[in-house]
């Protein structure tokens, strides 16, 4: 009896480290998720604000524009159309990766594939999908810009090098207690859905700017050469605000996570506290029904 009471004790010892070091996880991603959280709505004004220079700059021309990457054809399930996924960097985090990448379906198909995030290209091995580059996330928020401009030379290289010619872009980001994929094209950019009215503009428009009449700017330069110049600004200013969405996702999923782990590690302590007084008092009964014995036996022999 006693063997089992010591390793019942032990068990519970063993849960309680456990919830420590669930505790530890989950207050890390809750700082984290804190932080993310404030910086991602100064990265979705940094990107309305880059967004609005464009819409300021073209207005409603900003179809007729003649930037060279308006001339491609539709993206196409091919070899043409490239992926850049933002995946967990870190385990811990529930079905994060694997639920973005159900949601694809077989769309990835033999695609190039870019890939941001260490846990998630594993995931991708056991599926037996090599991608054709990746890169860790940052494990702290203000490494996004620099992962933001490697992204952009990378991406520009790929190009260069033909492989690929459009890019989609799909990551997670957290809204109403619960994870939700994006997926829009990256490149070529679709200047037309930025035009005033449209549901590009809507989303992004901060209230700051959608109060703030738009004027048309005298423009010194011809329009290919302005929007040239702002590509790259409006690009990495995208790339940001979905590396900074996805980190802030991946963290909230590792608190719900740590919380659901939470709440289990309490209900087997509660079990095995309830366990142990069973026993304890089992092993009482036993050590009364022992004496008790023992005295008879004695009041017998003394008679």
């Amino acid at each position: 009896m006693s063997e089992r009471m010591a390793e019942i004790s032990a068990h519970i010892d063993s849960v309680r480290q456990l919830g420590s070091v669930v505790n530890a996880i989950k207050g890390i991603a809750a700082a984290r998720a804190r932080n993310a959280r404030a910086e991602v709505q100064a990265v979705d004004r940094y990107s309305a604000v880059i967004v609005e220079a464009v819409v300021s700059a073209f207005g409603h021309d900003i179809a007729t524009c003649t930037h060279d990457t308006r001339e491609q054809e539709p993206a196409s399930d091919d070899a043409s159309t490239g992926w850049l996924l933002f995946l967990a960097e870190q385990g811990f985090a529930g079905a994060f990766s694997e639920r973005l990448l159900d949601s694809l379906g077989t769309a990835l198909g033999s695609a190039p594939l870019m890939v941001v995030g260490t846990r998630g290209l594993s995931i991708l091995a056991a599926r037996e999908i090599t991608p054709l580059w990746s890169a860790p996330m940052p494990s702290h928020s203000p490494g996004i810009p620099a992962l933001a401009d490697t992204l952009t030379t990378v991406i520009h290289d790929q190009l260069s090098k033909g492989h690929f010619e459009r890019l989609e872009l799909v990551y997670t980001r957290w809204e109403g207690g619960a994870p939700q994929r994006v997926h829009r094209r990256l490149l070529p950019l679709e200047l037309e859905s930025f035009a005033p009215g449209s549901p590009q503009d809507a989303r992004i428009s901060t209230p700051h700017t959608a109060a703030r009449p738009r004027e048309r700017p005298l423009l010194q330069l011809p329009p290919a050469q302005l929007l040239e110049q702002l590509y790259q600004d409006v690009v990495h200013a995208q790339l940001c605000q979905a590396a900074l969405h996805a980190f802030a996702a991946e963290n909230e999923a590792r608190m719900q996570a740590m919380a659901s782990a939470a709440s289990q590690i309490e209900r087997e302590l509660a079990d095995y506290k309830t366990t142990l007084q069973q026993v304890r008092q089992e092993t009482i009964t036993a050590e009364i029904i022992e004496l008790g014995t023992g005295a008879s036996s004695t009041e017998r022999k003394t008679r």
